[in-house]
């Protein structure tokens, strides 16, 4: 005789072979590569005895950069390995040969145990001397081997005190390695030799520069850092843009550096086929003291000077990078044109700012531009409309609605035999 029992029995194993089955294709996409090598970031801290001041929020500067620390450590993405050297932290005498050897990994670069991270940060007191030239060297060390991308962030409130030993010499010196290695600056106070010793370090790898004088400030600041460590590692190419539309460089899709001076406009020219879509960035950087308003503008114009779109922003205060962005889609046909189809149109990007500079502020080289084209399919494109942005797993949510159905089914043909046996019972 069918009991109940039997009947659940048989129709949990049908469900599970029938999902079984339909879920085999699954096995391909898991053994796909999930991603490149973990980017490595190395937090540099100053620990030396000027970090007592209080004057950042009512508190410490130590104070304030332990908070910052535990948030950053909270909000690090799980991709990324993060490490903690200290400089200053240990020794407090008056040799200055010892004093200048006063760094040591605190947390080393690697998978974060976020516990046992805030537990070192916890335990640290300013205490000695600033070797930041020697901090640097054995951080660069840290972050020796892999294929990730690797960030120094270091965050000091003086200059180094290890002289001759510069430690923008010795950012230099890491830079002419090629190994990769970026090395961000974060300074705690607004002195002018601290700035432009530490904008020094930033530039020479491509870093950046920030000063702040706020614990929320110096929160965010570093989590963006860590955040960016994250980001696909591209190398940019150098180009030269052009004064006009006329002698502009042709660019493609990529990634693109170059330098414009303050005031200037700079021309580059992409081709955008029909039934694509355009998309440009820029970023400029303000590597040195700029003026308190400034603005960042992109704009795509026809070659004969007919502005199509454009992107700007502005700000006030101080900034270390403004950006701007814009989309352009090239249609599949053109009413203007006699039979109505439209072509490969050449499309020039204009990038201008209005950034000037701080009294006795040189003004060349000009400000780091990065510049980003990508010419894709355009919102029209048979393959959009077709998966509807699901794309690979257009064919899961098939499987899902055909399990479902297969299930209502199944179910309704179990409900009928239960009552068909109580009937009999």
């Amino acid at each position: 005789m069918i009991t109940r029992q039997r009947l659940a029995a048989g129709a949990c194993a049908l469900l599970a072979a029938l999902t079984a089955g339909i879920a085999l294709p699954a096995g391909a996409v898991a053994d796909e590569p999930t991603g490149s090598a973990a980017p490595q970031v190395d937090l540099v801290l100053d620990v030396s005895g000027s970090m007592r001041a209080r004057d950042i929020d009512g508190q410490t500067r130590m104070a304030a950069a332990k908070q910052a620390f535990n948030e950053v450590l909270d909000a690090t993405p799980e991709e990324v390995q993060l490490g903690i050297r200290t400089l200053g932290a240990n020794y407090r005498g008056d040799d200055r040969k010892t004093g200048c050897k006063d760094t040591e990994q605190l947390y080393p670069v690697g998978p974060l145990d976020r516990t046992e991270a805030k537990t070192a940060v916890a335990t640290l007191s300013p205490t000695g001397w600033t070797p930041i030239g020697p901090a640097l060297l054995k951080a660069a060390d840290d972050l020796d081997g892999g294929e990730g991308s690797r960030r120094i962030v270091l965050i000091s409130d003086g200059e180094d005190t290890c002289a001759p030993l510069d430690p923008c010499e010795v950012a230099r010196e890491i830079a002419a390695k090629g190994i990769g290695l970026t090395i961000d600056t974060l300074g705690l106070v607004p002195n002018t030799k601290l700035r432009q010793q530490l904008s020094c370090i930033a530039e020479a790898t491509g870093g950046t520069y920030t000063s702040v004088e706020h614990t929320d400030e110096l929160t965010d600041k570093v989590n963006q850092l860590v955040d960016r460590a994250a980001d696909p590692v591209v190398t940019p190419v150098a180009v030269e843009g052009a004064d006009a539309c006329a002698e502009a460089p042709e660019v493609k899709s990529g990634l693109y550096t170059d330098r414009e001076e303050f005031g200037q406009h700079r021309w580059y020219r992409v081709d955008v086929p029909a039934g694509s879509e355009l998309r440009a960035s820029v970023s400029v950087a303000a590597d040195r003291q700029v003026d308190r308003d400034y603005g960042v503008s992109l704009r795509a114009v026809t070659t004969k000077g007919r502005e199509i779109v454009r992107g700007e922003t502005t700000g006030t205060g101080r900034t270390d990078v403004m950006s701007a962005g814009l989309r352009y889609p090239k249609a599949e046909s053109d009413d203007d044109s006699d039979d109505g189809e439209a072509t490969t149109e050449v499309v020039c990007l204009q990038v201008a700012n209005s950034f000037s500079a701080a009294s006795g502020v040189k003004t060349t080289p000009g400000l780091p531009l990065e510049l980003t084209v990508d010419v894709v399919d355009g919102p029209g494109a048979s393959s959009d409309v077709a998966s509807f942005g699901l794309g690979r797993g257009w064919w899961l949510l098939g499987a899902l609605v055909l399990t479902g159905f297969l299930a209502g089914v199944l179910w309704g043909w179990v409900s009928r035999l239960r009552i068909a046996v109580w009937r009999t019972n």
